[in-house]
């Protein structure tokens, strides 16, 4: 604890003088400013990371999040300032700057689609010459040209294929960054957090390419205005809409169709009007619809079944003044599935959803301060309704579940940019969210016997947060980036105040080679509760109480950043080594239904059933990419090593959790044969997960109130089947995630094939996942199997291994106009 507080003291005196110095000239000699906003030609879409610069200088900014940049320079009779961003043409242009001025720029998209698929940075579009370290920001257009399971594109899936990323089971999109769990992942859309990411169990995520502008991950040297989460940041933005003209976009393929309209607000926009523009996007699958008259034809009509999910992402922004910016967005999507049988009497239904708004006003003071305010809101719910009546429809003998958890945030977020100098960028901001936490709500009834109506009160709790950082350029050799966050969170008897140093640096060895190091302290006052791993919406989020402290990691790391400017590779190579404390996780044989004798006096509470502990995660990390050219793509690998320790698991010795993979390597490539054909393929290898495989085992059921028997089907079944209710089993024998599975490996192949037409653009899209058919593991069960005939039968009990997917062609047709 003194180290680190010594730690914080020199970090925030430093920064404080800093910006002392930066505010106050250091000479007489007069400056100018010139700023504004950096927009793509034809749509008026504002532009993120643009590299503004003095070419053949190190001096120069980027553009925000919402395409303003701003560059104080000594007042001059004339400057030569670059516009430059991946995919788009560059631009000079020599202003005069005797006083302040103001330059909106216009960047025409490249002639040839030759982006960077990944990179690390993006001041003069050199990896090298930035002090962040452990970003990667990912093309949207790259994404679309990666190949994917069932043709869906997915942001997520591409994700999984950097280094320090581990993917979760076959084809989930679950996301383990650094050693960290799925809950450590800070996911925001537009400023708005999204709790569950997953469509179809894990299968698909919750974002349409269609409607997104720029992805960002953050693993590792987290600036201080990202807060809240110990592992990575995930930062989405959508399209802003077409300012000059309506324009589509959609595809239809396997399993799913999605259609995106964009525009102006207003046509014939005259100069000087105001001006705005809308994007609405919406996804859909068919599963239900396919699926319906099969179930019908071999149920005689006695079963209705089927499963959906939707997404609609809408936008609208307008100019209310030169000074003054309106942004409304909002994400809805929904996961249903339902299930009827009149012969049984059985209607069961289970769904799941995201709700997001976010309504954000941006200011400038002046040329060098620009403002924004958010108010975010935030909703995840997850249901479950099921009815089973007896064969002959007696109302008496109904037995009814009802089951539902969530949590809500209404958040406010103030954020300030502050550009004093070319040395200098600053950013301060304060924001505060209020949780409402839904843990456990449960009715079971039963007409025919004793029934039991529990409900879990809602918790609410505040967290809040105030940051300061820095990014300083002291001289020709140094980068910087130093901040500080203040965590708050209170709830009750329980109030915290943490402060969170952050710390990234670099050092240029040569003009293309630098040496980089970066520490952060984070905490996470919010856990997901999970009992099975692959990231079902039956994970349960929970607020720390008087009981469960709140999460806390620590993490450094150290690397070399090299950029190839001739051939336009670059390369980055990281070590880091991450310390997490108070991770929760279940005791052996819990249940998150917190279900219990109904009659007791005693109040169940959820952190009965979980314990805490530590966990500690180090590796190396591997990246060459390829940035320019007919052909991009990149080459990733990771060493990595990850334990943790509980108390009450494993009789307290530290063991493997289930993600963790000695080795990861992925290769993607993406290669234009021609200005109608694109070739793309995807190779990945893993080390197997790390599985508990007992030597022996102890089955024991119990019969609670409002179930009798041990049906199986209708009601009952989901509860014992989804929920691992009624029976419960006891490993004996072996120790925790001893057993490997089998490596992981599969290659994925794509063709596209384009054409342009006269009034719009279409698409053939060919793809195989699993091309040389790996029959990689899913899970492992102990069976045992029964040989030969009586009386010489044989009984021998093994461990199987079972596969979902196979090789999968897919296809799909896509268009813009």
């Amino acid at each position: 604890m003194t180290f680190r507080y010594l730690f914080l003291w020199a970090l925030v005196l430093p920064v404080s003088a800093a910006f002392a110095q930066s505010v106050r000239p250091r000479t007489n000699a007069p400056v100018a400013t010139v700023s504004g906003y950096v927009r793509e030609a034809g749509s008026q879409e504002a532009l993120i990371g643009v590299n503004v610069y003095l070419p053949g200088t190190s001096t120069g900014t980027t553009t925000n999040t919402y395409g303003f940049y701003s560059l104080t320079l000594p007042a001059q009779d004339s400057v030569r300032l670059a516009y430059s961003f991946v995919g788009y043409e560059a631009v000079e242009y020599t202003l005069p700057l005797r006083r302040d001025i103001q330059r909106n720029v216009i960047l025409d998209p490249g002639k040839t689609l030759s982006e960077v698929t990944v990179t690390s940075s993006r001041t003069q579009e050199k990896v090298s010459d930035t002090p962040q370290m452990s970003q990667i920001d990912i093309p949207v257009q790259q994404i679309k040209k990666i190949p994917a399971f069932l043709g869906e594109k997915d942001v997520l899936k591409v994700l999984q294929l950097m280094p320090g990323v581990q993917k979760g089971s076959e084809g989930s999109t679950g996301i383990y960054v650094r050693g960290g769990g799925p809950d450590q992942n800070l996911i925001i859309l537009d400023d708005a957090v999204v709790y569950n990411a997953n469509h179809l169990f894990g299968f698909f995520s919750v974002f349409n390419g269609d409607a997104l502008k720029s992805v960002e991950l953050t693993k590792g040297g987290f600036p201080a205005r990202f807060g809240g989460r110990l592992s990575s940041v995930i930062d989405l933005n959508m399209k802003d809409g077409n300012r000059e003209k309506l324009h589509g976009e959609g595809g239809i393929g396997l399993i799913s169709s999605r259609l995106t309209l964009e525009g102006p607000l207003a046509k014939n926009k005259k100069p000087g009007e105001r001006s705005g523009s809308f994007l609405v996007s919406g996804r859909r699958t068919y599963l239900d619809v396919v699926a319906a008259p099969l179930i019908r034809a071999q149920t005689d009509g006695q079963t209705q079944a089927g499963y959906y999910f939707y997404d609609l992402n809408a936008k609208v922004n307008y100019d209310l003044t030169d000074k003054d910016k309106v942004y409304l967005s909002g994400y809805f999507g929904r996961d249903r599935f339902y299930a009827k049988d009149n012969d049984s009497g059985t209607d069961v239904g289970l769904g799941w959803g995201n709700a997001t708004g976010t309504l954000r006003w941006n200011h400038l003071f002046s040329q060098r301060l620009f403002s924004n305010l958010s108010l975010i809101y935030s909703d995840y719910k997850f249901q479950i309704a099921s009815d089973e009546r007896g064969r002959n429809n007696n109302a008496t003998d109904l037995f009814s579940l009802r089951y539902n958890s969530g949590i809500r945030d209404f958040s406010l977020k103030y954020d300030l940019d502050f550009y004093p100098n070319p040395q200098h960028s600053l950013r301060f901001g304060v924001q505060t969210i209020q949780h409402r936490f839904t843990p456990s709500a449960i009715v079971l009834k039963n007409a025919g016997s004793v029934g039991f109506d529990r409900r879990i009160n809602n918790i609410d709790v505040l967290e809040s947060g105030i940051y300061a950082e820095d990014t300083w350029r002291p001289n020709e050799r140094w980068r910087l980036n130093g901040g500080l966050r203040l965590s708050h969170f209170i709830q009750k008897e329980v109030n915290y105040i943490r402060p969170e140093p952050r710390l990234s640096a670099a050092y240029m060895l040569k003009p293309d080679l630098s040496l980089k190091g970066s520490y952060a302290l984070m905490n996470q006052y919010i856990h997901l509760l999970s009992n099975t791993g692959i990231g079902l919406p039956t994970d349960l989020w929970v607020p720390t109480t008087d009981r469960v402290a709140p999460q806390q990691s620590e993490q450094v790391a150290a690397g070399l950043a090299k950029d190839f400017n001739q051939s336009g590779l670059s390369l980055t190579v990281e070590g880091y080594y991450k310390t997490m404390k108070n991770i929760i996780n279940y005791r052996e044989g819990a249940s998150f239904l917190l279900l219990g004798d109904p009659t007791s006096a005693q109040q169940v509470r959820w952190e009965d059933n979980v314990t805490s502990g530590r966990g500690w995660s180090y590796g190396a990390e591997f990246l060459l990419q390829k940035k320019t050219g007919r052909f991009s793509g990149w080459a990733g690998y990771t060493l990595s090593w990850t334990q943790w320790q509980f108390p009450l698991l494993n009789g307290g010795q530290k063991f493997y959790p289930r993600y963790d993979r000695r080795h990861d390597i992925s290769l993607v490539g993406i290669y234009e044969l021609s200005k109608r054909i694109t070739l793309s393929a995807a190779w990945v290898y893993g080390t197997g997960n790390a599985l508990t495989v007992p030597q022996a085992e102890y089955r024991a059921y119990r019969h609670e109130p409002g179930i009798r028997g041990s049906s199986t089907t209708g009601a009952a079944a989901i509860v014992s089947g989804l929920f691992d209710y009624g029976a419960r089993v006891s490993d004996y024998g072996t120790q925790k995630n001893t057993f490997r599975a089998e490596a992981y490996h599969r290659m994925d192949f794509g063709i596209q094939f384009h054409k342009k037409k006269r009034h719009h653009e279409r698409t053939w899209e060919f793809s195989f996942y699993n091309l040389y058919n790996r029959r990689n593991p899913f899970f492992y069960q102990i069976e045992s199997v029964t040989e030969g005939q009586a009386p010489n039968q044989t009984t021998r009990t093994g461990l199987f291994r079972y596969s979902v997917f196979p090789i999968v062609p897919a296809f799909s047709y896509n268009f813009k106009f």
